[in-house]
């Protein structure tokens, strides 16, 4: 588990890097860029697959900067650099890039220009952009590609300078692979590519690619430990009407998965082969693809010849919709999980000022109560174990330098998940550990209210999160208050933590789509408020979509909440409450003890009580 530096003194990762060393490091890339005549470097957050989390291997961004967030983008001119992230993690980049000589541009705000805008203002007739293409999505290195045009300058896309500086770079890990039972996954992997091949004829496709790392796992049933907490392995796809070929490190292969794999007629290729086997596609041959989902270079290993069709991978909203064994899998994931969160919150209740705590100590503890559990396979993502000021930094993970000791007052935002093999957590609680102004009851009041109005949400189907996010930030915009983050996302099935292609959000941009809620789509449910350099409150729960009343109306849909752990009611004022959003919480209290109370100890069971009582 890599844990991230966010106190802004410096950065680690298997070693100490002082702020100096960044501004060297970027000194030696412009040398390496004057050497190719490039006049400005860009570095995105991503490896061959345009995956949201990366392994040590791919953290050029990170390496380059010190930078530590999920996202952003690094761009290096001959005379300055610029760091562009989003509103998760503005406070985050503040402190860590403090003293590195690398401006922060944080995206949506006012006067703060995109990406290709600053590429292209710095870029002039006669000068050069790089990148190196097998990192950099097709998506964006056509609108990079573009504004180069635009300045009459050159662009390369063959070029991984930090690559030619890194010392002691990382090796990609060879992880062990699972292969999912029926039992787990619900449908065979004979059935998924049926569907894959019905949707390539619908588009009148010969072939397709796939670089989605959970797209893959998802179709083939296989789960790995390439990037940490993510199971997936590093792999390219290539679906035809009479074959199919997986591109992967020979080094992982398993006389078990070859032969699992040879029942659906899936051969097995070293992994940088395809880049050539796609420059032999013939004229006229017909490719179905994504370009949000592929890197530069494989898009242009497709010969000019070859017709590409441009769509959505038709695997993104197959796995987004969970067949009924992996929403009954579901169910039970979530009951383990409910059972490690209550036990921690009940711990934390019952020993705050009696023991030293430490927000590295409550993570352990509720990944040790985790491990309690059957099917436990590890944990979805660095746990956010944020006190006081430090729940403010919305993606904050602490480490040995920078973990805090907790005290009897104030919140304490504890936001973490795990993989079962029945599927996939991400929850968030903060909780009240002692003395609380009464004005940081009103905004967790607010946050509690915002959570409950989307969860007992009731709507026509054909709504998108787009149509539904109002519902959540109602009462904060109505104190005049907001969060900068969407109020939720996919959740995965043992995969990816965040998934589309669902979501709950209010800004849509122009390049986006909006995905119909259907049955059996899980998304979060996770408004806050982050007052910063004091305090943040987040509170998340898993919904899941399923079919309500259908009448001459139309099919009503509504939300069955998946999470099974108490709102802490020591930070709730009921008087701020409506009665309609006084019963939905103590609906979903009473859910929440019946369902836990069986397996608690007797003192736990009697907290729980008090702690799920009617308001």
């Amino acid at each position: 588990m890599r844990h991230t530096e966010v106190t802004g003194h410096f950065w680690r990762q298997n070693g100490r890097y002082e702020k100096t060393m960044i501004r060297e490091r970027i000194e030696r890339l412009r040398e390496k860029m004057r050497e190719s005549g490039i006049t400005v470097y860009v570095i995105p957050t991503s490896d061959c697959h345009e995956s949201e989390y990366v392994c040590a291997h791919y953290r050029a961004r990170e390496y380059m900067s010190g930078f530590t967030g999920s996202a952003g983008t690094l761009v290096i001119t001959l005379e300055e650099a610029g760091l562009w992230t989003d509103g998760r993690y503005f406070i985050q980049a503040k402190q860590q890039l403090k003293g590195t000589s690398i401006k922060l541009f944080c995206l949506g705000e006012t006067g703060v220009p995109e990406v290709e805008d600053y590429v292209k203002q710095k870029l002039s007739a006669g000068g050069k952009l790089g990148f190196d293409g097998k990192v950099m999505g097709a998506f964006r290195a056509e609108t990079l590609l573009k504004a180069a045009e635009e300045k009459k300058a050159a662009c390369t896309g063959k070029e991984d300078l930090v690559g030619e500086i890194w010392e002691d770079r990382p090796e990609i890990p060879d992880s062990e692979i699972l292969i999912l039972d029926a039992c787990y996954s619900g449908e065979d992997t004979e059935s998924k590519l049926y569907r894959v091949r019905k949707e390539m004829k619908t588009a009148g496709a010969d072939i397709h690619v796939l670089a989605s790392l959970c797209d893959i796992a998802w179709l083939l049933n296989v789960r790995g430990g390439d990037i940490p907490c993510v199971p997936v392995i590093l792999s390219f796809l290539c679906v035809a009407e009479e074959s199919c070929v997986w591109y992967v490190r020979e080094s992982i292969v398993t006389e078990e998965l070859r032969q699992y794999l040879s029942r659906y007629n899936v051969e097995i290729r070293g992994y940088e082969e395809i880049y050539q086997d796609l420059q032999k596609l013939p004229d006229g041959c017909r490719v179905l693809l994504d370009k949000k989902n592929i890197n530069d270079c494989l898009l242009k290993s497709i010969p000019k010849g070859a017709e590409i069709t441009e769509r959505r991978n038709p695997t993104e909203l197959m796995k987004a919709v969970k067949n009924k064994t992996e929403t009954a899998n579901l169910r039970t994931a979530h009951l383990k999980e409910g059972i490690a969160f209550t036990r921690l919150m009940y711990w934390l209740k019952t020993r705050a000022g009696k023991e030293k705590l430490t927000e590295l100590s409550v993570a352990a503890r509720l990944d040790r109560y985790r491990q309690e559990q059957e099917h436990y396979l590890g944990q979805s993502f660095a746990p956010i174990c944020a006190y006081g000021a430090n729940g403010a930094i919305v993606h904050y993970s602490p480490t040995e330098q920078s973990s805090v000791k907790i005290a009897q007052k104030g919140f304490l935002l504890v936001d973490a998940g795990g993989h079962y093999l029945e599927g996939t957590t991400d929850t968030t609680r903060t909780f009240v550990m002692g003395e609380v102004k009464e004005e940081q009851k009103r905004m967790f009041t607010a946050v509690c209210r915002g959570n409950l109005n989307l969860a007992f949400a009731r709507f026509l189907y054909g709504c998108s999160g787009y149509s539904l996010d109002i519902l959540c930030r109602e009462p904060l915009w109505q104190a005049g208050a907001d969060y900068k983050h969407g109020t939720g996302h996919g959740v995965g099935y043992l995969l990816n933590v965040h998934e589309g292609p669902n979501a709950f959000r209010w800004k849509l941009s122009e390049k986006d789509k909006p995905a119909v809620l259907e049955a059996g789509m899980v998304t979060t449910d996770e408004p806050g408020f982050y007052a910063e350099g004091e305090y943040g409150i987040r509170i998340e729960n898993e919904l899941l979509c399923v079919k309500g009343e259908q009448n001459t109306y139309g099919q009503f849909m509504e939300f069955e909440i998946l999470t099974l752990v108490p709102v802490d009611l020591d930070g709730i004022l009921p008087q701020e409450m409506t009665e309609t959003e006084k019963i939905r919480l103590n609906s979903y209290h009473e859910k929440v003890y019946q369902a836990l109370a069986p397996h608690l100890r007797e003192d736990e069971r009697a907290w729980l009580k008090l702690y799920t009582r009617k308001i």
